[in-house]
């Protein structure tokens, strides 16, 4: 039926029926959406909407995070044939889930960009639907948290990075992708008690409070075990889940900015991610994707991934 269907499926992410259902369109063409899923900014009936966050001002060290949202739609093209594997369940056929395309920002008033993103997710939440982000840098996540806290109230927060961006800065105005969780801690966005960082494998002595299961506890203990301790930290209280692609070891991920070895492996994550369902994630996003550091792709593949596995935790709750 596949093979059939790839014979009359083209551009679905603006000819299909609905926003539910797999997709056998050939995965080297047609509109590249995120997962084939319909592009709209009507969320009407979404349980789900990916955006697209396109920005990169906020770099420390090599740019070009700003093509990262294009190139995880790409690479998700080969996922839609089938269910993903080891959920138990078909994320695609029985959540709506929409591709509410990117925010549109001037590139040259990054002053404007935290109130311009934080409006983008708010309009976003307040149709409904639950979101899901693609970066851009980390940064990214300060305006969205912004966003979600407004809706939810103080969040735990569940990051997977190679470094705990808890670095003091008390200028909000500045707009730097290693001090936002400072921020948010400070702001009162985020419970550090009640909050995990996981892969973490560089100094900074602030760590304001957060649980901290770094690189070396992951590889020795053991991913399964990892899980289960976040779940014990986390509960059921309502969690953001964010993920630097640098979290993974350069070797799975090389298209980053800041890469530092000794991160996880793109197994350990995808066991991690599994083995925490159930934990009440209500948003998220992936960031640092920057594909002109990665000729082979392998980055927004495994970016594409770890987007697929957020929005199955966020739907787990919903079945």
């Amino acid at each position: 039926m596949a093979l059939e269907d790839a014979k009359n499926q083209v551009d679905t992410a603006l000819t299909r029926d609905g926003l539910k259902g797999l997709s056998s369109e050939n995965t080297f063409g047609g509109i590249t959406s995120f997962l084939r899923r319909t592009y709209t900014k009507d969320l009407s009936g979404a349980d789900m909407a990916v955006t697209g966050i396109p920005f990169d001002q906020a770099v420390t060290n090599r740019p070009g995070t700003r093509l990262g949202p294009r190139a995880i739609r790409e690479a998700s093209a080969l996922q839609p044939f089938d269910p993903p594997y080891g959920w138990g369940f078909d994320l695609l056929s029985e959540f709506a889930i929409a591709d509410y395309g990117d925010l549109a920002f001037d590139y040259a008033h990054i002053d404007q960009f935290p109130a311009s993103l934080e409006a983008h997710i708010t309009g976003i939440l307040d149709q409904g639907a639950g979101c899901l982000s693609l970066g851009g840098d980390h940064y990214i996540t300060f305006p969205i948290l912004r966003a979600h806290v407004k809706k939810h109230g103080p969040l735990s927060l569940l990051q997977f990075d190679a470094h705990s961006d808890t670095w003091p800065d008390d200028d909000m105005s500045r707009v730097d992708h290693g001090t936002m969780f400072y921020k948010a801690v400070k702001e009162g966005l985020i419970d550090p008690a009640r909050s995990v960082q996981v892969g973490i494998r560089t100094t900074n002595e602030e760590t304001l409070g957060v649980n901290i299961i770094d690189a070396r506890e992951v590889h020795e203990s053991g991913p399964a075990a990892v899980a289960a301790k976040i779940k014990g930290i986390l509960g059921g209280h309502e969690t953001y889940l964010t993920f630097d692609i640098d979290g993974l070891d350069p070797g799975f991920a090389p298209g980053t900015g800041t890469p530092v070895w000794g991160g996880l492996s793109s197994g350990q994550a995808a066991i991690i991610l599994r083995d925490i369902a159930g934990v009440n994630v209500i948003g998220g996003d992936v960031v640092e994707v920057s594909p002109p550091y990665d000729t082979t792709g392998a980055t927004a593949i495994a970016g594409a991934h770890i987007a697929t596995e957020i929005l199955c935790l966020m739907a787990w709750n919903r079945r």
